[in-house]
């Protein structure tokens, strides 16, 4: 890692030497940012994304968390474990989960190093700090981080914001939800230095049992900028307090009560008011951005993140034999299972722009060392615990190695061609796990992924064509998952293309993908005892589908857009497990051509804007998501039901003098009261000569509200 480190500062320090030696021209375009344009796609690269602007975000930004800021966008499927879209949120792109979703915060890495999820949880309304996001379904080009492998995530909060604003918003609805963010962007002042910060306050009892969320945020972000330099600071910090839904709701329960929730009810009488998961994440960002002329630009960024808290439990009849006490006691306690980790690094770009060429060349470096320890707090008998005991005390270090070289070269005025080229190493150490702490993990990977396009346009009309391939490491769980068979890397090749057609009045584009894996990690439907989904490879498997988007200016009053996801997404072979309680074996059971689970074969979004007078919109939106299975054997029993859902939004500004704007909205979410869950698992087992099989789910709340105000003060 050292050697890595002293390799990339020199490559840096050479780069600027010889930089400077070039002749300087002034130039402003420092305020775009270097660091994110790195990873994102152009407008021409030959790859299926959604762009989203301040003001696309802060229209869908009515208090809920991220994914469901995203949710109308192309092949997404949203689900929330509290029901109301606060609190810990999920987001599946083209049925890929998010462990194969590729996240930056300012082209740093975001997703979990270990676990490789993405707990938007942790970063509270950071939405409302965004500048601009971009999704790019499929492989997409390279990024930094974890690899993505059906889509990524890039989210921008260092654009310049050149005045100065101050803005109040809140917002109350359904199940005591509540919102209050400050926002306040200084502009620049002095000509180079400007300030943004922003404090939100978020909480919700949530529409299931006692699945409380209270989120506190804080970001604070500045910076100097020149002609050709621009130093910013980012430090922002999210804490999150949640008790815990993750158990879902059992398929018999289901019919009875929509809200139940059986998390902390393991406590005799009343369920256990602290069955929570709390933990506090603080990010710190520092970005040196330079122009050395107008066709040569770099930046380089180092950053940090700390993370720690735990999930707490009352268990009861515990053996303390499993607590690695040397006592035959059972009895009941309260137990704490910790994580303590830190995340560093530093990401690198240069990016050569002349006549028609484009070259971006990128690297990154990071650790993450992440401790996994539990604790007794508490147990109803008297017994002797040391102080600061732990009856697990386990450890775990990634290293992240990457670099990428991306060529854009127009032809002529017509043909564009893109070349993208990723190298990756990955190592990881993990000292064993709380249940099997025999399981040792010492695995080093490298990785190519290359990625080849073309784009033609003239006129309205551009049309790409591209290829680009991506393999991907197992996560924390996979290792864990079967002790017997250790997981593979995941391999992907992935075809994209496309048309699209623009003018003053309309747009339309349509994507064709194919997407062929070998060693796919998909989920077996079942869970563990920290709500994280068991998956395992399966040898070949695809997603097939296209991707339509249209949108309209009907009028002056009246504007349309929708879209539609058509896919299948099969698995040409697959071996179900299944447990023999009564034999103590597994029982094998095969299946051909059979759904990968969590993947609808339609998605579909449509969104309707009519303003009847001047300052009031009034906003209809309905997405349907098809069945989707719960595991991957195309068993109707063992399914989430196809659903519609319709929202209906009403925005009024008012203009006035004090004022830059104030905003009043109010919505209706879900409002014909659909009962539908876009989540949940399922396992089966035999037993007594008979084969059971039980499903849980995660509900949505049912026909609920919010309204707000927002109040913007130049």
């Amino acid at each position: 890692m050292k050697q890595f480190y002293l390799c990339l500062a020199f490559i840096c320090i050479s780069i600027f030497t010889y930089a400077q030696q070039l002749k300087v021209f002034n130039d402003t375009t420092l305020l775009q940012p270097v660091e994110v344009n790195g990873v994102k796609a152009s407008d021409k690269n030959p790859f299926a994304k959604t762009n989203l602007s301040k003001t696309d975000i802060a229209t869908q930004n009515i208090g809920q968390d991220l994914p469901f800021i995203l949710n109308a966008t192309p092949s997404v499927v949203v689900n929330s474990d509290a029901g109301a879209g606060v609190g810990y949120t999920g987001i599946r792109i083209r049925g890929t989960d998010a462990t194969r979703i590729n996240v930056t915060l300012n082209g740093i890495p975001y997703n979990d190093a270990e676990g490789l999820g993405t707990f938007f949880v942790d970063v509270p309304d950071i939405a409302s700090s965004a500048g601009s996001i971009q999704i790019q379904r499929g492989v997409g080009t390279s990024a930094n981080g974890a690899g993505s492998f059906g889509a990524s995530i890039n989210i921008s909060t260092n654009e310049i914001n050149a005045k100065k604003n101050i803005e109040l918003n809140s917002t109350a609805g359904s199940y005591e939800t509540f919102k209050n963010t400050f926002t306040y962007n200084s502009g620049i002042f002095k000509k180079h230095f400007l300030i943004d910060a922003r404090a939100s306050n978020i909480r919700s009892h949530g529409f299931i049992d006692r699945a409380s969320s209270r989120l506190k945020s804080y970001y604070l972000s500045t910076a100097y900028i020149d002609e050709k330099n621009s130093v910013r600071l980012n430090i922002f910090t999210g804490k999150e307090r949640t008790y815990q839904a993750y158990f879902g709701i059992s398929e018999a329960d289901l019919k009875i009560n929509r809200r139940l929730n059986s998390a902390g009810t393991e406590k005799p009488g009343e369920p256990y008011s602290n069955e929570v998961d709390d933990y506090m994440q603080n990010h710190y960002q520092l970005f040196y951005n330079h122009a050395f002329s107008a066709n040569l630009k770099s930046s380089v960024a180092v950053f940090f993140t700390k993370g720690k808290g735990y999930y707490e439990q009352y268990k009861t009849d515990q053996k303390l034999l499993n607590y690695s006490i040397n006592s035959s006691t059972k009895t009941d306690l309260i137990r704490r299972l910790w994580l303590d980790n830190n995340f560093y690094g530093t990401v690198f770009s240069l990016i050569y722009n002349k006549y028609n060429t484009q070259i971006a060349f990128g690297a990154g470096a990071n650790q993450y060392d992440g401790k996994h320890f539990g604790q007794i707090i508490w147990a109803e008998k008297q017994i002797e615990v040391p102080t600061n005991y732990r009856w697990y005390n386990k450890k775990s270090k990634k290293t992240d190695l990457s670099a990428y070289t991306k060529l854009t070269q127009k032809l002529n005025k017509n043909f564009e061609l893109f070349a993208d080229i990723q190298v990756r190493n990955i190592g990881y150490i993990n000292n064993g796990y709380r249940k099997t702490p025999d399981i040792m993990v010492d695995k080093n990977y490298t990785f190519f992924n290359p990625k080849a396009g073309v784009t033609f346009s003239v006129d309205n009309v551009k049309m790409y064509a591209s290829f680009a391939r991506a393999v991907k490491e197992p996560n924390r769980d996979d290792f864990e998952a079967n002790p017997n068979q250790q997981p593979k890397p995941e391999k992907l090749n992935d075809i994209e293309t496309g048309i699209e057609y623009k003018n003053n009045q309309y747009q339309f584009w349509a994507n064709f993908y194919y997407m062929f894996y070998k060693d796919q990690l998909v989920q077996t439907g079942k869970i563990n005892d920290v709500g994280a989904s068991t998956r395992l490879n399966v040898d070949n498997s695809y997603r097939a589908g296209v991707e339509l988007n249209a949108s309209s200016q009907i009028s002056k009053k009246i504007a349309l857009s929708a879209n539609l996801t058509l896919s299948s997404n099969k698995i040409k072979n697959f071996t179900e497990f299944i447990f023999d309680y009564d034999n103590n074996i597994n029982v094998a059971k095969q299946y051909s051509r059979t759904d990968i689970s969590f993947s609808p074969n339609v998605i579909s979004n449509i969104s309707l804007d009519i303003t009847p007078v001047k300052n009031l919109v009034f906003n209809l939106t309905g997405k349907y998501v098809s069945d989707q299975y719960l595991d991957n054997t195309s068993n109707k029993s063992r399914r989430l039901h196809d659903f519609y859902t319709q929202n209906v939004k009403a925005t009024y500004t008012l203009k006035a003098k004090q004022f830059s704007e104030v905003k009043f909205f109010v919505q209706g979410i879900n409002i014909f009261g659909k009962k539908y869950e876009p989540n949940g698992y399922s396992f089966s087992y035999i037993s007594g000569g008979d084969t059971y099989t039980e499903n849980f789910y995660y509900p949505m709340a049912t026909a609920n509200f919010m309204f707000g105000v927002s109040i913007g003060i130049n």
